[in-house]
């Protein structure tokens, strides 16, 4: 049985209807670049959300490029983001001039350590940017008041959390992106919203910030050929618009399907000792869109990853190596600072096949190769 780490063809054949119909629809119109699907797909999103304003843009990176520009941040200012997580966030920072500070993560939700952060916070930091990664959420609400002490600002990074959702103490309830000042997500295809190519977007319940930001995505026009400010050119385009208003309606159910297919996988797993499972962040749903496993040493990881590729099973590892350490950013580390979370993930990390379009056989399959596995180890 072949079992691929993602299939986003089998999933164009289940919404193959309502996307192609909204996709014709789009190049019959002739309105590829700013059409009427944008704008009604940014008005569709912020009312799944609940968030006030949704600028819609190229991709992710440029989602964070621009909420950073956004904030009128100076050269030299220091931006906390996490060590274990994707180049985007320190990548956008560095391209402005910023100064990433790269932080550990907590070593069972992979999420950012609000308990080592503020040792992190100098008198340059200006804003912290939680990674909310695999599916779930940072620990908002103390992260959020550590940067309320400092008047730092919060971006979050939401790509991999699309519909999770976030419970404070309070009761009070929001979803990925829209906690602190700024949210950012990608829709690449892939991710639990996707496209068919590009595309990004940002939330925020603040007009003021949302015009700034709306016009960054747009060459910094206020009005056309009228500048108030140098922005970028990040647009996602009407076709893929229109691709994401077919699918946003089924993305709840889409992440029900994530959710039991990772609940079997942790049953199955529970009495396994060579690696542990995915672990809830406190407050935070879980929308899965990684179930990853941690091994007790590189070496099973090696082994874990050959055995499965014999089994026909993809998998993948998300990072195999930290940001701290990537030659990209050699000349802004320092030799004291001491990230033991995120190498240690980085040689022990594993994540298997979650997406909603894998069958019960499939599910069972990896199940049942694992427990051969562990039976052989």
């Amino acid at each position: 049985m072949q079992v691929p780490f993602a299939d986003i063809q089998l999933q164009y054949q289940h919404f193959r209807q309502e996307i192609d119909a909204r996709v014709q629809a789009c190049l019959a119109s002739g309105a590829y670049i700013n059409g009427p699907q944008v704008k009604e797909f940014a008005e569709a999103l912020a009312a799944y959300l609940s968030v006030e304003h949704v600028i819609p843009c190229g991709n992710g990176t440029d989602a964070l490029q621009i909420a950073l520009m956004g904030l009128n941040l100076q050269p030299g200012d220091e931006v906390i983001v996490p060590s274990f997580a994707y180049i985007s966030p320190a990548e956008a920072a560095l391209l402005l001039q910023l100064k990433p500070v790269f932080a550990d993560v907590k070593p069972d939700t992979f999420m950012l350590d609000e308990a080592q952060l503020e040792k992190y916070i100098t008198s340059r930091t200006r804003t912290i940017i939680p990674v909310h990664l695999f599916g779930q959420i940072a620990n908002m609400e103390a992260i959020l008041e550590i940067a309320r002490r400092h008047n730092l600002y919060v971006i979050e990074d939401a790509a991999q959390a699309m519909g999770a959702t976030y419970t404070f103490s309070t009761g009070e309830i929001k979803k990925a992106g829209t906690i602190g000042h700024i949210g950012c997500t990608s829709f690449f295809p892939t991710k639990n919203l996707g496209c068919f190519g590009d595309g990004g977007a940002l939330f925020t319940n603040n007009a003021e910030l949302a015009g700034r930001l709306k016009q960054i995505a747009n060459h910094g026009q206020e009005k056309k050929y009228t500048y108030r400010q140098v922005g970028i050119n990040s647009r996602l385009d009407s076709i893929q618009a229109a691709v994401l208003l077919a699918k946003l309606p089924h993305l709840d159910e889409q992440n029900r399907h994530r959710v039991q297919i990772a609940e079997q996988y942790s049953a199955a797993f529970a009495p396994y000792n060579f690696f542990s499972t995915p672990v809830a962040e406190k407050g935070s749903s879980h929308v899965y869109h990684q179930y990853t496993l941690r091994l007790s040493n590189k070496t099973l990881r090696d082994l874990l990853i050959n055995y499965l590729k014999e089994k026909s099973i993809s998998s993948m590892i998300y990072y195999p190596q930290p940001l701290h350490l990537q030659q990209a950013f050699h000349h802004i580390t320092c030799a004291e600072n001491s990230f033991p979370v995120s190498e240690a993930l980085s040689e022990t990390v594993l994540s298997i096949p979650v997406y909603a379009e894998l069958t019960p056989a499939q599910v069972d399959y990896v199940i049942e190769s694992i427990a051969e596995f562990e039976n052989l180890n």
